[in-house]
This record gives structure tokens, C-alpha cells and sequence, in this order.
């Protein structure tokens, strides 16, 4: 049995949003065969109640509150020491305490970083094996970010994605390994950092197919007679609001021209002021829900408007699924593997949406089949623990433990 740090940047369970998805399901992956030292941030008071489960399951945890106020005025000093903000927001003299004293009094085998953010803890520890899932390429993230603001913002994002991929090339020069969630995003960190080309991988993601399946038995959310056209994700997340935002700004009052039952529903945790201002008539905001299956079971088409997207979205791979039909933009469908017009359908223009979104609630069998044809692509692809062991060649062997699915 070997003992790894786990270092992440948001508390890895429960598996209730995009990037928890994936870190929840590699902690469970390490946890089959190791002892695995969790240090980790805390950033909403809900999740505060789960850090007992994961100290049940865990040789040793070290969970920091983080207060996203204070951390956002902690990140702004990086603007006069030349750092990335994100390095800024994740630092922590309690948490690197923890580490520098988990590495001296454990024998620990490696260190499986989640984000580059949590690289900056074991800066100076590469007599151990480190193993970074940087998940997506951040710092074309913020790049994209900057043309869609207005300065000082748009000067800021650009300053963060030259930043960040000076840390991330950095950060994965010293790494024995660095994975990223699809082909396309290994690619492009290959062109942005080709010194580290050879120690470059993919680990994709995958869906929990057993937890995100449709029963029968299950009450809808929706009224009998609307059509309800659903977006899942957080809606603190600025590609999210901005995807809704087009959405009713673009394309609602045109579906509903054509189909007058038509109600968008945005479901999802921390919707901001301005996505709270969308709520109305023909617009659900619901903020947190303690189930997203209901909405995603019964909804008639589910939507992924995403303008800004990196790597595979959970939300789509969830809502397959539940054997839905799904529309997504190219760039969001694209790394997920699926037959188009068969099992995930793509639009990029408002007009394009709008008349896909049209035929599918128009022709309820064929809006089933596709589901169907989706759900079976789920679970003959995307399987987590197939895509996570491709990080056990970097890792020793050995028992077994437990964590809740939920």
C-alpha cells in the first residue's frame, strides 16, 4: 500500500459540481488501493458538514476554510508580486504547515496535485514522484475570457493567462507526470509548453451511470403542461451565466414563438445577481437543488450554450445519462465522444438552438431515441474508474476504502 498526498483546490465530495465530479471520483480511485492524506480548501458552509465523512476515509485531512471575499482581496496583492491571482487565492500558512509536516513524519510515495493552483505546497518536494491533473489548460481559459470584457478586466484576464501558463509550464517541468481531461487540451499544453510534451497524458472523465439513470418512480419538477428546457451547472461560474444570459436574451423569445409552452429552467448552486434577474414568467432560476435527476429526467431537451468551453462537461455526460436529448455548441460537444445527430446534437448560432430545440420537443419519440442512443454511449465509454487507473502505473498497489457515492 502506498501513501499519497491529495491536494486539491475545493473539497472533493460531495460530487456536485463540475470539477468536484472529477476529484471526488479520483479520490475514490486512490482510496481502492492506498492511504491518502487529503489536504484541501472549503469554500461553501454546506460542504463544511461533509469533512467528516472524508476524515472517516482518509489517513489524515487538513480542510481550510476559505472565505471567497477575503480570498479575492488576498489575490489582488499578486497583482504587485508578479504572481497569477489564483496562486494568491489558494495560499494558505496553515495548509503548507500541514503538508511540510504530513511529508516529514510520513512515508509518503507521491503526490497527486488537483489544479495547478495546489502545485505551490510541495514546491520544494520533488524528491517525491509529483502527479498533476491539471483537468483543462486554465490559463487559455482566462485568455478567452479577456475579449468578451471591457478594461481593467479585460487587461487582468490576459495578465492571468500569461501568468498561469508561466506556473503551469513550470509546475509541469517538475512533475514525473501532469494529465489533462482530453486529447485536445494535451495538445494544445504540448504547443504552449513542448519542453514537457513527453510527460503529457490524458485521463478522461466519466459518468456515474448507476446514480444518473432514469426510474420510474421518480416525481417531475415540472408542470404537465409546459415544456421545459433545462441548463444545468454553477451559476457562479462565468461561462455558465454567460450561456444563460444568451440564451433568454437570444433565443427564448423565439422558441417560444414557435412552442408558447416553452419554459427555460436554470438549475443549478450560487446563482449570481445577474442570473437571479432572469427569473420570470418563462424562466426558472432555482438555485441549489437537492436532486438534479427529476430536472434532467423529465425535461424535454436539455441545453449546453456554453460560448467558453475547456475539456469534457459533466453536465453532458450526465444528462446522456439520464437519456435525454442534449444541444450543445460545437466547442462543448466536441470532446466528447458521440455520434452527432444520433446521440448529441450541436448548434452554434441562437437560430441554431432555437430550431433544434423546436424538432426535439416537436417529435417526442424521436427526442427518446437519442436519449437512449445516449445513455448507451455512456456506458460503453465513459466508465470512472477505466479512465481513472491510468494514473496507477505512477502509483504502488495494495487494500481498499469506502467512499459514499453521495
Amino acid at each position: 500500500m502506498s501513501n499519497i498526498l491529495y491536494l486539491t483546490h475545493r473539497i472533493p465530495f460531495p460530487p456536485d459540481k463540475g470539477d468536484k465530479v472529477r476529484s471526488c471520483n479520483l479520490l475514490r480511485h486512490l482510496l481502492r488501493s492506498h492511504r491518502v492524506f487529503l489536504g484541501t480548501f472549503v469554500d461553501a458552509p454546506e460542504d463544511v458538514a461533509h469533512i467528516r465523512t472524508l476524515e472517516k476515509v482518509c489517513a489524515g485531512l487538513h480542510a481550510v476554510r476559505l472565505r471567497p471575499s477575503l480570498a479575492k482581496l488576498r489575490s489582488i496583492n499578486g497583482l504587485f508580486a508578479g504572481e497569477p491571482l489564483t496562486l494568491r487565492y489558494y495560499r494558505d500558512a496553515g495548509l503548507q504547515k500541514w503538508v511540510d509536516e504530513i511529508c516529514r513524519t510520513e512515508q509518503i510515495d507521491a503526490v497527486v496535485v488537483f489544479s495547478s493552483a495546489m502545485a505551490q505546497y510541495v514546491e520544494d518536494k520533488q524528491r517525491m514522484p509529483i502527479l498533476i491533473d491539471f483537468v483543462d489548460v486554465d490559463s487559455a481559459k482566462w485568455t478567452q475570457y479577456a475579449p468578451r470584457h471591457h478594461w481593467p478586466m479585460s487587461w487582468i484576464y490576459r495578465r492571468e493567462g500569461r501568468l498561469l501558463l508561466a506556473w503551469e509550464r513550470h509546475t509541469a517541468a517538475q512533475a514525473a507526470r501532469s494529465f489533462f481531461v482530453t486529447e485536445a487540451e494535451v495538445e494544445l499544453f504540448r504547443e504552449l509548453a513542448p519542453e514537457c510534451s513527453v510527460r503529457v497524458e490524458a485521463m478522461g472523465n466519466g459518468v456515474d451511470a448507476r446514480y444518473f439513470t432514469p426510474a420510474a418512480g421518480r416525481p417531475s419538477p415540472f408542470p404537465a403542461d409546459e415544456e421545459a428546457v433545462v441548463f444545468t451547472g454553477a451559476m457562479d461560474y462565468w461561462p455558465n451565466i454567460d450561456a444563460v444570459t444568451w440564451f433568454v436574451a437570444e433565443m427564448l423569445p423565439a422558441l417560444r414563438s414557435q412552442r408558447p409552452q416553452a419554459r427555460f429552467y436554470i438549475v443549478g448552486r450560487n446563482p449570481t445577481a445577474e442570473v437571479r434577474a432572469l427569473a420570470g414568467k418563462h424562466v426558472v432560476v432555482t438555485g441549489t437543488v437537492r436532486d438534479v435527476r427529476p430536472y434532467l429526467q423529465y425535461a424535454g431537451v436539455i441545453v449546453a450554450p456554453l460560448r467558453i468551453a475547456r475539456g469534457i462537461q459533466n453536465k453532458i455526460l450526465e444528462a446522456m445519462a439520464m437519456e435525454r436529448p442534449v444541444i450543445a455548441t460545437t466547442a462543448c460537444a466536441a470532446p466528447v465522444e458521440a455520434l452527432p445527430d444520433e446521440e448529441l446534437l450541436t448548434a452554434d448560432s441562437a437560430q441554431e438552438f432555437v430550431a433544434a430545440i423546436v424538432a426535439q420537443l416537436a417529435d417526442p419519440a424521436a427526442a427518446a431515441a437519442i436519449g437512449r442512443a445516449a445513455r448507451a454511449r455512456v456506458l460503453g465509454r465513459y466508465s470512472w474508474r477505466a479512465h481513472m487507473s491510468r494514473i496507477d502505473a505512477y502509483l504502488g498497489n495494495a487494500t481498499s476504502t469506502l467512499l459514499p457515492s453521495r
